[in-house]
């Protein structure tokens, strides 16, 4: 039952888009396979695109997805995805695209606009129609209610000879008669004004990039991608953890259904770690009603930070602070 109610699984493994060089972000536009990711691999992310409707809000935020740098690596040492240079690939496509190719694809949007107008007006004029023939029944209706209210109240006058007294000025006059309302008439569509669409993507206009990118991996600090690692091996959902002053609000379970556990930190071995930091995280845990976790690889494997593989069998430990005093 499950299965049927999820998207399918995207073919794989499937790009992801750097945006920009200087500052690495990492991007996904297709809503199944950010569905699919995060009912099987537990990646969320963070929705940063803005509705096309109303872009000033940010309450509600939609595709694309901006993936954490140690999401997107992890993607991509498990083969599920590689990572392509967006701006440089869609420059190249765009200039080996012919005019008519360019051309074509301008009437097919228009073509959508214009499909989408000739439905939304239909479904207007089917909606008048329902509200029109709603109110020819009330009129009707309401129209039998009142002869029958007047048959039944008003009396009949006999004159000496008894017969019926013609109407007088004071005897209620006869029920008029509802004017009929004319059905609307349908809009034709030979001169249809086509809407403007905007794609969400270009996944219509560009072919799917090569799978033997030759970019890097994604730029990752040793410990933080280590204790990342770590506990989604362990079935955790991790996001950004900056609303709480952590790296990683660490969860049970998907975030729609479960609160965090976890105030994640990353820290190496040897790494001095200030008091106060220790016991402002404690504290803000506690205070929360999560617990301060901090982690990262031990010092025997932290001794090859430098062979470029964090995060390849590691020990990874971890300890949670809670502030008893609260």
């Amino acid at each position: 039952m499950q299965a049927s109610l999820g998207s399918s699984a995207p073919a794989l493994p499937f790009p992801i888009s750097r945006i920009s060089r200087a500052v690495e972000r990492y991007f996904l536009f297709s809503a199944d396979t950010i569905t699919w990711l995060r009912r099987e691999h537990h990646i969320l992310g963070v929705l940063v695109g803005t509705l096309a409707q109303v872009p000033q809000q940010n309450v509600f935020l939609g595709i694309p997805l901006e993936l954490q740098p140690e999401e997107a690596r992890l993607l991509v040492e498990r083969g599920l995805a590689y990572i392509v240079d967006d701006y440089q690939w869609h420059r190249k496509i765009y200039d080996e695209m012919t005019k008519e190719e360019k051309e074509a694809y301008k009437a097919s949007l228009r073509q959508e606009g214009e499909d989408l107008a000739r439905a939304s007006i239909a479904k207007s004029q089917k909606a008048s129609e329902q509200a029109l023939r709603r109110r020819t029944q009330q009129r009707s209706q309401d129209s039998d209610r009142t002869v029958n209210m007047d048959s039944r109240s008003t009396p009949v006058d006999l004159d000496a000879d008894n017969e019926e007294v013609g109407d007088s000025l004071f005897s209620p006059s006869a029920p008029e008669t509802a004017p009929s309302l004319r059905p609307p008439s349908r809009t034709s569509f030979a001169h249809i004004t086509p809407y403007s669409v905007t794609p969400t993507s270009s996944n219509q206009l560009l072919p799917t990039p090569p799978t033997t990118p030759s970019l890097d991996l994604p730029t990752v600090k040793h410990s933080s991608y280590a204790l990342f690692k770590r506990l989604h091996t362990a079935d955790y959902f991790l996001s950004p953890g900056i609303r709480f002053g952590c790296q990683f609000l660490v969860y049970p379970g998907d975030p729609l259904r479960f609160h965090s556990h976890f105030l994640a930190v990353s820290a190496d071995w040897d790494e001095e770690i200030d008091l106060l930091d220790l016991v402002g995280g404690g504290r803000l845990g506690t205070g929360v009603k999560k617990s301060w976790l901090i982690g990262g690889p031990s010092v025997n494997e932290n001794e090859d930070r430098e062979s470029g593989d964090p995060g390849v069998g590691e020990e990874v430990r971890s300890f949670c602070i809670e502030w008893g005093g609260m």
